[in-house]
């Protein structure tokens, strides 16, 4: 594997005058009770950066950096000023320090170690050097490329109290696990309230970790036997512990019996990295203990003194941590990531990609203070928010991200920071628009620059709110494993040898989402839970009928396109509008028929030829969001934006709409995923991923030059013999074949 530097070439260079207040020494002090507050004020014409507070400290240490853009420059001179704080109504100067920003050094950060901060002494404001006092500044002229940007106070958010929110940050989600618990049975159960001659209800046994609540089904016994398996989604490091509680049935009121509490960290919930069997294990049943007490019991494996002369119960679990899996917390028709959790099973990187959010322009009226959100992989990256830049917002900003698979799709959201404006009042940031890049669609080494348009969906119908200009470039750094990846299948091997239910699936997929949003929530700054929502598209499972209708229309779009070329082509032979071409068309038939061994190759070399000649038609640059899939009538997003239940009045008709809803968003998937199984075939000659289509039609010529070579009798046993193999011979996991066609594309990442 080759190892690429990583240049800032994507984005225009936006130059900025970097001053970095490290700290000072040997302040005077201001007043007979030696008392000093400094704090340091960094003025540029208009602009004007100020430090934090330091009570009664004559050295104080700030290490501030502040960044004044190149093009707002209103003066020619730079002035640091120390002040003593003495009250809200006076401050005091202690001393300050000019520069002339001609003579400022430029830094390029890529080529060039950090510039020293040195010492300067302070003068008064008649500029007579002072007997006492320096200060330790470091000033030089840089991009957005400098190691300092991120950190860095700009000029436009000097005003602002919290200044971290308008930031870059890089967020990562947390590394999630699914975390398999099988209740086998329990013995000597006992209820908690025993009166004489009445028997123990159905018990059944309630697993609860976190949020996730799953049940088993009841079973009328002392020692009953559920031999149940449940997949729960656990996220690093292990905060929630496991609970199992035994309860008897007895319809609303449940009566617990015992409940056992299992750290997750910890030897009895192993790591399966690699599908063994994992052992079960007995564990006593506590009544009426905490968290703690019960913990205590698991991790010594001691039953407690006060509960062990009267309690005796005990329940049968076997708990792995399956990370083999990939857990899933995006649709899987535009996933960034696909790697299984455990790290001793990711596959080495095939390349980087890089996005440079560049600008947007005509954003809807009322944007104050917009920001881009990136999400590849497990990384999140958040430009800085521009304030009050409505119209025509420059971010150039560069991203990179190693890629692992090549049939992932990157997504950038722009939203309106409403918290900056909101005096307190909590309201959600305002999504402005997504845009989707499948990688598979990028050529190697080439850089995209485009304006993709931006929407949003409101109850009011589909509605344009500007374009993003993005840069992006995927440079490939291990052919051979790019290349041989489209043979392999796309999820980790663990999900075809041992399937998850679709049902499940669902549920897995909607927890683990939030997990992410929660702990993204909890950074500092946080990554919004309405943002990390809108990135996931958490709601996507559900039924809409906009979405069914644009799923349908892609079905028919299909067929309706392959039933007009292959009837017109028929119609022009049968009625002999080109004579010569009808003519050649009857002498191939006579060809094929007198030599039968000629049709596959045939076949094959005619496909090749369908993509050499499409090869000049192919796509450009990558697609965006398709207004006509994505567009629905007022009436029809009436329903998509209702809540789930239901809001509508009657209790019956609530029933009849929620039942209706949960079924056809099943149909809506079948339908997209019959959509996406045609536009796939479409894809292999349609040069959309240039590395799938070469491959194909090479294996074209190769298998139309080998069959012209051996006996038609010959290939027809080998394919027979193949097809009725021994079950001995065959894999679990799906054919070479198979993994290359599930990984072309469709156009359900265009799907708004």
């Amino acid at each position: 594997m080759t190892k690429i530097a990583w240049t800032y070439d994507m984005v225009e260079p936006m130059w900025y005058l970097y001053v970095s207040v490290v700290k000072a020494r040997d302040l005077p002090t201001m007043d007979i009770t030696g008392a000093l507050d400094p704090y340091v004020e960094v003025k540029l014409g208009n602009f004007k950066g100020v430090t934090r507070h330091l009570v009664k400290n004559p050295n104080p240490v700030w290490r501030q950096t502040f960044a004044f853009s190149r093009d707002h420059l209103q003066s020619n001179q730079l002035e640091v000023v120390v002040k003593a704080h003495k009250d809200v109504l006076c401050d005091d100067l202690v001393g300050r320090v000019l520069f002339d920003i001609a003579g400022v050094p430029s830094r390029l950060p890529r080529d060039s170690p950090p510039v020293a901060p040195q010492w300067y002494c302070l003068s008064d404001a008649h500029g007579n050097k002072l007997r006492h006092g320096e200060i330790m500044l470091a000033v030089w002229d840089g991009s957005q490329a400098d190691e300092s940007f991120p950190e860095a106070c700009h000029s436009d958010a000097h005003s602002l109290r919290s200044q971290t929110s308008t930031r870059p940050r890089v967020y990562y989600s947390p590394k999630l696990n699914y975390l398999k618990v099988s209740i086998i049975e329990a013995q000597d159960l006992q209820p908690k309230k025993k009166k004489k001659g009445q028997p123990l209800a159905p018990t059944i046994a309630k697993i609860q970790m976190g949020s996730q609540v799953r049940r088993t089904r009841p079973q009328g016994s002392s020692n009953p036997k559920w031999n149940e398996e449940f997949m729960l989604v656990a996220s690093e490091p292990f905060e929630d512990p496991l609970v199992v509680t035994v309860v008897e049935d007895r319809g609303r009121d449940d009566d617990p019996v015992g409940r056992v509490i299992i750290p997750v960290a910890t030897p009895y919930v192993p790591r399966n990295d690699l599908a063994k069997p994992v052992p079960s294990k007995w564990f006593y049943l506590a009544r009426e203990m905490t968290l703690d007490k019960a913990a205590a019991d698991v991790t010594t494996g001691v039953k407690n003194k006060e509960s062990s002369k009267t309690f005796a119960s005990k329940i049968h679990l076997r708990m792995s941590l399956e990370t083999a899996y990939h857990v899933l917390d995006e649709s899987t028709h535009y996933s960034s990531d696909l790697q299984p959790a455990a790290n001793k099973l990711r596959k080495s990187a095939i390349g980087i990609l890089e996005v440079g959010i560049l600008s947007a322009r005509n954003l809807a009226a009322g944007v104050k203070n917009p920001y881009c959100v990136a999400k590849y992989g497990a990384k999140w990256v958040r430009t800085r928010t521009l304030l009050n830049d409505t119209a025509a917002p420059q971010w150039n900003e560069q991203c990179i991200w190693e890629v692992f698979d090549l049939s992932t799709v990157i997504t950038v959201a722009v939203l309106d920071n409403l918290h900056i404006s909101s005096h307190g009042d909590a309201k959600d940031d305002q999504r402005i628009g997504k845009v989707r890049v499948r990688l598979a669609t990028l050529e190697l080494d080439r850089t995209y620059t485009h304006y993709h348009p931006l929407m949003v969906l409101s109850p009011s119908g589909l509605k344009k709110t500007g374009e993003l200009q993005l840069a992006v470039r995927f440079t490939c750094t291990a052919w051979a494993d790019m290349l041989a990846q489209y043979g392999r299948p796309l999820l980790p091997k663990m999900h075809y040898t041992n399937p998850i239910s679709v049902l499940q699936l669902d549920y897995l997929r909607f927890q683990a989402m939030q997990m992410v949003a929660t702990r993204l929530s909890r950074a500092e700054p946080p990554l919004r839970r309405e943002v990390v929502e809108y990135m996931l598209d958490v709601d996507s499972h559900m039924f809409s009928l906009r979405r069914s209708k644009a799923n349908f229309y892609r079905i028919t779009l299909i067929f309706s396109g392959a039933d007009a070329v292959v009837g017109n082509w028929l119609d022009g032979i049968c009625q002999w509008k080109n004579p010569l071409t009808t003519i050649l068309v009857h002498l191939l038939v006579l060809i094929l028929i007198c030599y039968p061994e000629l049709i596959l190759p045939t076949v094959l070399l005619y496909l090749f030829m369908i993509g050499a000649w499409n090869y000049r038609r192919r796509e450009r640059k990558p697609q965006h969001m398709d207004t006509v899939l994505s567009d629905a009538h007022p009436d029809e997003l009436d329903e998509e934006f209702d809540t789930f239940p239901t809001s509508k009045p009657g209790d019956i008709v609530r029933m009849r709409y929620d039942r209706l809803r949960s079924i056809a968003g099943r149909v809506q998937t079948v339908v997209g995923d019959l959509a996406t199984q045609g536009e796939r075939a479409q894809s292999l000659l349609s040069w959309r991923d240039p590395r799938a289509t070469a491959i194909f039609i090479t294996l074209s010529l190769f298998a139309a030059i080998v069959l012209y070579v051996t006996p038609f009798q010959v290939v027809a046993t080998f394919a027979g013999f193949y097809l009725l193999r021994h079950p001995r011979l065959r894999s679990k996991q799906p054919s070479m074949p198979f993994n290359f066609y599930k990984r072309l594309p469709a156009k359900g990442d265009t799907l708004l």
